[in-house]
């Protein structure tokens, strides 16, 4: 129970009282300056009378005492899991909670902060904010934190009424190293250098054996690494030649040194996205015919392609008496073309071409060797591609997966997938492109046998109409028919003409997108999605390697023909790398310079500010637990080998009594009495006669 109080309920509302009381005072104020002897008893009256409708009561309250509270908040974020740290945070919390629970009236509540979305780092201060939202501000004695004291939003702490302590995790020796890219495109042009910003960065107690210098390796996709000595907190320009179109891996890693903190941080995935400058194409007519304007809008349609177009009008036999000299046309270039730059062009297209001496042979072994150097060669054929100036007549049989026969098949017939072409990504999922009824018909196609290569599409009497193949580093299409151009036009409702084409020309010029066989990764968060396209069967599960070393196998499921798909959560970010057989890949999870591996030195300096302004103090916990003493408020709640938690005697209000002060009827009669006695104290009543 605690003292009483007193407490007014008036029987009139204040302002009225308040007026009374006004009006009480001036004819008091006029009975004292008239002299009357009993002023003062009626001022005593009055005063009865205005307490009476004041209604004083005596109020007592019952209180309980309440415990006080301490916050131990547990810092779980990625930092915190390195090494023995984990053990370390638990054995101390379990400690700090025996040390609590044996102090009087004291309790302890823990708030476990996980990992920030995103890259948000470690939110402590916004954790412990959520935390005192739920409790009485008025018991809280005392906060603790278990971390390494990286702690990103320490500039966001709350006012505590009482003080903040770090209990730092960690050992005095760490160090760690750490590998930091300032600069890196997104995007770079195939064959110029481009240059990555790099800088190695060593931290803590750096051991004299490994300081100054780091073994970096750097890999482009599956390629063989490369390792570079290379000094330590300096800015590093390292060129790179991106070998291919589309998305290259680059890969940088440190070589792990002994008694490191981590090695999560010396790894680095980079997706650069490799484009052509230009794309050089040669594309040779041998004759006009009506789909010979299909390749030209095809490649005229793309801005990224430099097209080179010849049609072959008078050849070399036609003699019709006109002079050369009358002519307007442009005599073929062929050595320069053939000869001095082929090299330069991506892609060559022979459109209807026949030979009719304009090539010489040995200009055509050039277009030979030049494909098994690298190069790519696109048949589109006609009926001269079964006589006996045919390319298949020429060095270029050497390098083509058909053998013609002489005959040319014209009548109606749909092309199709082969079940092959059904899963090749060249003419995958053509068939949703199909209009209403199926594609447009077409009337010629030459009769010809696969020698080699992948058939995709087939046509009267399931003969190869395309055919796509690999010759050393280069590649081969050869399409069997010169009417689909019907499909441009929308004949029979047509058919997907210029997809095809393009993806058949990018085909040929080895565009990531449209390999055979390919295994890839993208992530989303910690959620990673896994392809896999092969033109096999089941490829069997990807093994995924995690930054620690762990293995997981990941079941694939058919999610197409040719495609197969897999989802995986990670355990957490880092660098993670899939394999399947001779298939290889590698993924980034998380961005690429985490905010919590940025800083793993266990430190006090971020809390700094918080610590000062409420009295706290920080210890390590590799020199033992500190005990816990009761320290009044606002003084220092910090020793040698001790922290210092606010008692706050807060209480519970249980029961409240209220009585009136005075019974009304005593206060009728002291008014009553006190009136009377002013009346006679101003001679009311007769004198006493003196004798």
């Amino acid at each position: 129970m605690t003292g009483g109080i007193v407490v007014f309920d008036p029987l009139l509302a204040w302002p009225v009282i308040a007026a009374l009381g006004a009006l009480a005072a001036v004819l008091l104020a006029v009975a004292f300056w008239g002299r009357l002897s009993g002023g003062w008893l009626r001022a005593l009256a009055a005063a009865a009378v205005l307490g009476a409708l004041a209604n004083p009561s005596w109020q007592t309250e019952d209180r309980a005492p309440l415990s006080d509270i301490v916050l131990v908040v547990v810092d779980d974020s990625a930092s915190q899991r390195i090494g023995a740290r984990p053990d370390q945070t638990e054995t101390a919390l379990q400690g700090l909670l025996a040390r609590i629970a044996r102090m009087p009236a004291t309790e302890a509540q823990v708030v476990r902060v996980p990992d920030a979305t995103g890259d948000g780092g470690t939110l402590a201060m916004a954790r412990l904010a959520e935390a005192l939202a739920e409790i009485p501000r008025a018991r809280l004695a005392g906060v603790f934190l278990i971390s390494d004291g990286q702690v990103h939003d320490a500039a966001q702490a709350p006012a505590l009424p009482a003080p903040l302590h770090v209990l730092l995790t960690g050992q005095p020796q760490d160090w760690d190293r750490r590998l930091v890219v300032r600069t890196a495109p997104a995007f770079a042009i195939m064959g110029e250098p481009v240059t990555v910003v790099l800088r190695i960065e060593d931290q803590g107690a750096v051991p004299a054996a490994v300081a100054g210098f780091a073994d970096l390796t750097v890999r482009i996709d599956a390629e063989d690494p490369q390792t570079f000595t290379v000094p330590v907190g300096q800015d590093l320009e390292l060129p790179v030649n991106l070998p291919h179109g589309g998305i290259n891996v680059l890969q940088l890693s440190l070589a792990a040194q002994g008694g490191e903190l981590t090695a999560l941080n010396n790894a680095a995935v980079l997706r650069i996205n490799g484009v052509r400058d230009r794309l050089r194409v040669l594309l040779v007519s041998g004759e006009p015919h009506a789909g010979e304007r299909v390749w030209r809008n095809l490649l005229k349609s793309d801005a990224a392609v430099d097209l080179v177009h010849f049609t072959i009008l008078r050849p070399p036999e036609k003699q019709d008496g006109v002079p050369v000299t009358e002519l307007s046309l442009i005599a073929f270039p062929t050595r320069e073309l053939f000869v001095d730059k082929i090299e330069e062009f991506d892609l060559i297209i022979f459109d209807r071409y026949r030979r009719r001496g304009i090539l010489p042979m040995s200009y055509l072994e050039n277009v030979r060797d030049y494909v098994r150097r690298g190069g790519a060669v696109l048949i589109a054929a006609g009926p001269e591609f079964g006589t006996a100036d045919s390319l298949w007549r020429s060095p270029l049989a050497e390098i083509l997966p058909v053998q013609p026969s002489s005959r040319v098949l014209e009548q109606g017939y749909r092309p199709a997938l082969t079940e092959l072409g059904a899963k090749h990504p060249v003419t995958q999922g053509l068939y949703a492109q199909a209009p209403e009824g199926g594609w447009g018909r077409w009337f010629r196609q030459l009769e010809m046998q696969a020698t080699g290569g992948q058939v995709v599409m087939e046509g009267i009497d399931a003969l190869p109409l395309l055919v796509l193949d690999r010759v050393g580093e280069g590649r081969v299409g050869m399409l069997a028919s010169d009417h689909i151009w019907l499909w441009g036009r929308g004949y029979e409702g047509g058919g997907p003409q210029l997809e095809l084409l393009r993806r058949l020309a990018h085909w040929t010029m080895k565009e990531p997108e449209l390999e055979e066989e390919t295994l890839g990764a993208d992530a989303q968060g910690l959620t990673l999605s896994v392809t896999r396209r092969t033109l096999g069967g089941d490829p069997g599960p990807v093994t995924i390697t995690a930054p620690d070393g762990r293995e997981t196998a990941l079941a694939l499921a058919e999610a197409r023909p040719g495609l197969w798909q897999g989802r995986w959560d990670a355990p957490g970010i880092g660098l993670y790398r899939l394999a399947q057989g001779d298939r290889q890949a590698v993924v980034a999870l998380g961005p690429a310079s985490p905010r919590e591996f940025e800083q793993t030195i266990a430190s006090e300096a971020p809390m700094a500010e918080v610590l000062r302004a409420t009295g706290g103090g920080a210890v390590r916990l590799s020199d033992g637990l500190p005990e816990l003493r009761r320290v009044a408020e606002g003084r220092v709640a910090a020793g040698r080998g001790w922290l210092g938690i606010t008692p706050r005697e807060a209480s519970l209000t249980q029961d409240i009594r209220i009585r009136p002060l005075l019974d009304p009827w005593v206060f009728l009669l002291l008014a009553a009495g006190l009136a009377l006695a002013a009346w006679l104290r101003e001679g009311r009543l007769p004198a006493r006669r003196t004798g």
